[in-house]
């Protein structure tokens, strides 16, 4: 498959035509008008400091249904013992940033570049971004972000400080999502972490097929106003 050259209108080529890397256009922008309009066809952005901006439609797409996730006995445990309080969109730039910051001793950077956190702090300002954080003492030790739009969340990144901070973070999602009828979170490409809890791999016709049905839903935005959980059932 070619690859397509995004120019300053406000449009993307069909997700199926991307190249059998997921790869599927380069250019364009950053803008909050944008990004939507990507999500809203199952593309994303993801590049490295010095790369052009890169837009991806990977098939097959990973993706964890909300009621589909999987709690081991040792993370139910900890659950259960309360040890982590939970916030949403407490600290959402925090979050964001901690996301950014290297992984691995002597890593120089990740592939979420200062314009990548600079576009979903606003976007979040907009309503759009949204944060799980995970406390330890009150300490900011895990969470994730990612994109809610109709029933549909485009998870983004996850980072953890403390052991199975950003997984608790991962499981409060999934039981507010399935409390408020999402049809999925996507994972966007598959990792062992996320596919231990529960999300599979389907094709990117099956993935575009929900999703067009599941971003036209309506959704209650106050959802995300419910700032802490006090006791996460599991």
């Amino acid at each position: 498959m070619p690859l397509f050259r995004l120019s300053d209108h406000m449009e993307f080529p069909p997700a199926w035509l991307a190249r059998s890397d997921g790869l599927l256009c380069i250019g364009g922008d950053l803008s909050c008008e944008r990004l939507l309009l990507a999500y809203q066809n199952g593309i994303f952005p993801w590049f490295s400091e010095q790369e052009p901006i890169l837009w991806w439609s990977p098939d097959p797409r990973l993706v964890l249904f909300p009621s589909q996730i999987k709690i081991s006995r040792s993370l139910r445990k900890k659950i259960r013992k309360n040890i982590f309080q939970i916030t949403f969109d407490q600290a959402f730039e925090p979050t964001i940033r901690a996301c950014a910051k290297p992984r691995k001793q002597g890593q120089e950077g990740t592939w979420l570049v200062e314009e990548m956190v600079d576009a979903y702090i606003a976007l979040h300002k907009m309503g759009y971004a949204h944060s799980v954080e995970t406390w330890y003492q009150d300490q900011l030790v895990g969470g994730l972000y990612g994109i809610s739009m109709g029933c549909s969340f485009f998870g983004e990144s996850m980072f953890s400080r403390k052991s199975d901070a950003s997984k608790v973070a991962l499981v409060a999602l999934a039981r507010l999502l399935q409390a408020h009828g999402f049809d999925f979170i996507d994972c966007q490409v598959t990792t062992d972490h996320l596919y231990q809890m529960g999300a599979v791999e389907i094709p990117r016709q099956r993935f575009l097929d929900i999703l067009h049905r599941s971003i036209i839903r309506k959704t209650d935005p106050d959802i995300w106003r419910q700032t802490t959980i006090q006791e996460l059932t599991v």
